[in-house]
Parts: structure tokens; sequence; C-alpha cells
């Protein structure tokens, strides 16, 4: 099963894609840890990309998407994967369908998470992150102890885009580029919208339900 996970800021595809990846048994192909995991390897679409964020710049997405087109063409994702983070513009999911056109694939799902912004402010105003395996932690996922990661024991901290000054952009951006792929997606009769609201454990299962259906 190929899927894409949607939603702003702080609507919970993280925690979601962790449960949904145990589920499914594929794997979470999330940008961020993609692009670190190619600097770490040293790859030269890596390499391109370490020298952009050192010098303080956007990677572009020539970049970007070849190393989606990399982690597509891996075995771990030959059974199916769940993007997390990508495709962020219409044209990385233009890009995406070509990827996956000539692997003869296409995608099953696009899961939308909504939440309204108000709950998103919130949840982001109290978000801390594990800087070791990038494990987010909120009101409604929060660590056993407190300011603690719970998978590898490290001191949690508050990103800077979590920072006040910086959601209101983050959630502009989004709903002004991002959210713009459930229209591209959603002639394709592909598109779940998710109630995002609730406990954890009720937001797994109206997924569960959605793919089911």
């Amino acid at each position: 099963m190929n899927l894409i996970f949607l939603g702003p800021p702080g609507a919970g595809k993280g925690t979601q894609a962790q449960r949904l990846i145990t589920r499914l048994r594929v794997p979470q192909l999330s940008t961020g840890d993609i692009l670190r995991k190619a600097v770490a390897d040293g790859t030269p679409l890596g390499q391109q990309a370490q020298a952009l964020m050192e010098a303080g710049k956007l990677v572009p997405d020539e970049i970007v998407n070849g190393i989606i087109d990399e982690a597509l063409a891996s075995k771990a994702a030959a059974g199916g994967f769940l993007l997390d983070g990508f495709p962020r513009t219409v044209p990385q999911a233009e890009a995406l369908d070509a990827m996956l056109e000539r692997r003869g694939k296409k995608i099953d799902h696009v899961l939308s998470l909504q939440v309204p912004d108000l709950d998103l402010q919130q949840r982001l105003s109290g978000r801390q992150t594990c800087p070791k395996c990038q494990t987010t932690y909120g009101p409604q996922s929060p660590p056993k102890q407190k300011g603690i990661c719970d998978r590898d024991g490290g001191p949690l901290l508050v990103r800077a885009d979590d920072q006040p000054d910086r959601i209101g952009q983050r959630l502009k951006e989004y709903w002004s580029k991002t959210a713009l792929l459930t229209g591209y997606y959603g002639s394709r009769g592909v598109v779940r919208a998710i109630d995002g609201l609730g406990t954890v454990d009720q937001v797994e299962q109206r997924i569960v339900a959605a793919l089911a259906g």
C-alpha cells in the first residue's frame, strides 16, 4: 500500500505515522529523515544538500526529488511506503507521479488530517522534540517522564520552528501551498479526510477505518 500523509504542522502526522507503519509493516519515508541520511551517507545528492543547508539555503526541488527517488528505489519500499513531508507542492506531486509511473506504481490513499488552526497553535506551542531521534511529544502524546524522550532518554527541546513567532508563518505556508494537494489528488478519489481531534487512539481508529473503506 502506497500512502501519503497530509496535514498542517501539529496535526499529528508523526505520531500517527509511527503507529501506521507498525500496523502496515511499510517504511515511513520522511523528507527530513531521508535528507539527513543522505547527508550522513555522503551520497552525491546528500553532499549537495549539505552544502546548501550549511549555507542557510533551501534545498531545491531537483535535489529533494532525487533523494526521494532513491528512497523509492530501495528494497524497503518495494512492498509499499508512507510518505510524510513529501510532496509539499503541486510540482513535487507531479514529480512523484513520474517516479511512480516509471515503477508501475501509484498512490493508493492520501490521508489528510483535519485540525482547526486554533488547536494547531495550542498543540505546537506545547510541543517538544528529541534532537537525537526526532520523536515529537505534545499535549496528546506526552513523554512518560517530563522533558525526557521515551526512546533514548535524552532531554527534549522546543524546536526553533515551534516558537510562537514561527507558528503562524508555518501554518500560512501550509495553507497556501501544501493544502492545494488535496485538490490535486482529490480528482482521483484517493483523498481520505480524517478528523484529527480527539485522543491518539481515536484518530488512529479513524485512519484504519478510512483505509478499510
